[in-house]
């Protein structure tokens, strides 16, 4: 059985994972406003990619025999100053997403839930590689500057990203 703290904090987390769902699909609005419909295609698979991590921490919890429980989110940011900004905001984001995995890890532990901590170290290596990509991007978009066919060949090339939720983990 969960104790209440971690179902708390995981709760918690599951109105974030949403939060942080809805940023990226309004990421993806702006970038398909300004037509760049491969990096909109990005952030939307990012929203997808949101939504399964909240639904992966709202079963869970389940699991272990607690209650989860749905929370209001506050509306997300819609405009951005350019592509690069609504990616470094992406970043920031991440950031901050991972500093919350890393408290609930704490959490974990002070609790001496291993269950909780094994199920947590997938979140915390999904971080590792969401930060690495985001940060990715901005560096070729910093790279590109102002050329537009720059622009146009990374746009093409994020479009080709698609879902693929990961296989089942501990």
């Amino acid at each position: 059985m969960i104790s209440k703290k971690i179902q708390d904090a995981l709760n918690d987390q599951v109105a974030y994972e949403f939060y942080s769902a809805h940023i990226y699909l309004s990421m993806s609005a702006y970038l398909e406003s300004i037509d760049l419909p491969g990096l909109a295609n990005w952030m939307r698979i990012q929203y997808q990619e949101e939504v399964f991590h909240a639904e992966k921490l709202f079963d869970y919890i389940i699991e272990r025999d607690g209650r989860a429980i749905l929370a209001n989110w506050e509306a997300p940011p819609t405009e951005w100053k350019s592509p690069l900004d609504a990616f470094e905001g992406a970043l920031a984001h991440e950031q901050k997403v991972t500093a919350r995995f890393n408290k609930h890890m704490d959490l974990a532990i002070a609790e001496k839930d291993h269950a909780s901590q094994i199920f947590l170290q997938w979140f915390v290596n999904e971080q590792v590689e969401e930060e690495s990509t985001v940060r990715t991007i901005i560096q070729q978009l910093k790279m590109l500057g102002d050329s537009k066919a720059g622009i146009f060949q990374l746009d093409r090339e994020l479009g080709q990203r698609t879902f693929t939720p990961p296989a089942a983990t501990a």
